[in-house]
């Protein structure tokens, strides 16, 4: 028999305890929940969230969007190029620094978003109703906390 190096009082502690999975785990099952709701439109949460991250006055960077959305920015791209394909938003050079691009919603990428905001408002309430309204508030500044850089500053705009 193999001695074990961590007890099993240790595995559920840290399953009863560890934010970091309570919150991959509370992803997940969000991700899922908005998955389901947006289908009809043909997005995913995280296509959702993309979208809405480039419906700014001004087209953002890559490297604006990537730090908003706390991705890298090679996953950023790998996840534009579908969305550029079905003609929802355009990938062009920034005039003011030639190897930068700029990212801008089309015509039909802003329908699709406002097709697909009263389902993420429907579905956001049900999350949201779920939760008591101070315990949603302690929660979304809790987690902004977390996602702050590390100078104590917000990720981006």
């Amino acid at each position: 028999m193999t001695e074990r190096s961590t007890s099993f009082e240790t595995t559920l502690y840290i399953r009863d305890h560890c934010l970091c999975l309570a919150s991959q785990r509370a992803a997940r099952a969000l991700g899922r929940r908005f998955d389901d709701a947006l289908r009809p439109v043909g997005l995913t949460s995280g296509q959702f969230s993309l979208l809405t991250s480039l419906n700014r006055p001004e087209p953002p960077s890559i490297g604006s969007v990537a730090n908003l959305l706390a991705m890298d920015r090679t996953t950023l791209t790998a996840n534009l190029k579908p969305l550029e394909r079905r003609g929802l938003l355009q990938i062009v050079v920034d005039p003011e620094d030639k190897r930068g691009r700029l990212l801008t919603l089309t015509p039909v990428g802003l329908a699709l978003l406002a097709a697909a905001t009263p389902i993420w408002e429907r579905t956001h309430a049900e999350v949201d109703g779920a939760l008591l309204q101070s315990d949603a508030e302690a929660l979304r500044a809790g987690l902004r906390s977390l996602s702050q850089n590390g100078d104590g500053e917000p990720r981006g705009p």
